[in-house]
C-alpha cells in the first residue's frame, strides 16, 4: 500500500543526523580502547582521534543549535506525554501484530511523543554527563591550577564519562534498530538520505 511523499529531513538535517553519526561511532571506537576494552589503533592514537572526533562534534553541534533557532526546528523537540501510552503499545506489541502506526509524521511533527522523550533525555542528562565528564577529562592537567582537585577526582570523571557511553551506545543501538520498523525496512533510512519519506 503506497503512502503520500513528503520532503521532511533538510539538507542540514540530513548532513547532521550522518556526521553525529558517525562520530558517535568513531567516539565509541576509541574511547573503548582508550578505556582498555581491546587494542585497535594504539592507545596514544585512539586519544588524538577521540580527542579530534569529540572537538569536531562539539563544533557541528554549535552550528546544529544555531541553525535549530533560526529555522524553528527546535519546536520539533519540545516533549509531550500525549499519546506516550498509544506509542509504547505499539511497539511493545503493536508491531508485531502489524497494527497501524499511531503515529502519522509531517513536516510539521516529525517526531513521535516517545522519540521527543528519549531526545530529552539525551539533551537533558546523558549528554551534559559524556561532554562534562569528557572535557574535565581532557584539562586533567589544569585541575591543580583551577582548585578543582581539591573536590573531584579522576575515578569520578572516568566512571561517569563510562556511564554516559554505556547510554549513548544503548540510545544508538535503540535508534538504529528503530530504523528497521517502517512499512518497510530501509524505509526511515532512505528517508534520511534523501531527505523524502513515505507517509502511510
Amino acid at each position: 500500500m503506497s503512502g503520500e511523499r513528503i520532503y521532511v529531513y533538510k539538507a542540514y538535517e540530513r548532513f547532521w543526523h550522518w556526521s553525529q553519526a558517525t562520530l558517535i561511532i568513531v567516539l565509541a571506537i576509541t574511547g573503548f580502547e582508550i578505556h582498555g576494552s581491546y587494542s585497535l589503533f594504539g592507545f596514544k592514537q585512539a586519544v588524538g582521534i577521540h580527542t579530534f572526533a569529540a572537538w569536531t562534534l562539539l563544533v557541528i553541534w554549535a552550528f546544529t543549535i544555531f541553525w535549530q533557532f533560526t529555522t524553528d526546528e527546535w519546536r520539533q523537540y519540545i516533549p509531550t506525554l500525549k499519546n506516550v501510552d498509544a506509542m509504547i503499545r505499539y511497539y511493545v506489541l503493536g508491531i508485531f501484530k502489524e497494527v497501524p502506526h499511531p503515529f502519522r509524521k509531517t513536516v510539521e511533527k516529525k517526531h513521535n511523543p516517545l522519540q521527543r522523550l528519549a531526545y530529552l533525555a539525551v539533551l537533558s542528562f546523558i549528554s551534559p554527563m559524556i561532554w562534562g565528564s569528557g572535557l574535565f577529562y581532557l584539562f586533567y592537567a589544569q585541575w591543580p591550577a583551577l582548585g578543582i582537585d581539591k573536590w573531584l577526582t579522576l575515578d569520578i570523571v572516568a566512571t561517569l564519562h563510562v556511564l554516559g557511553a554505556f547510554m549513548i551506545s544503548a540510545f544508538f543501538f535503540i535508534h538504529v534498530y528503530l530504523t528497521t520498523t517502517g512499512h518497510t525496512v530501509f524505509a526511515h533510512i532512505k528517508a534520511m538520505i534523501t531527505g523524502w519519506d513515505e507517509v502511510h
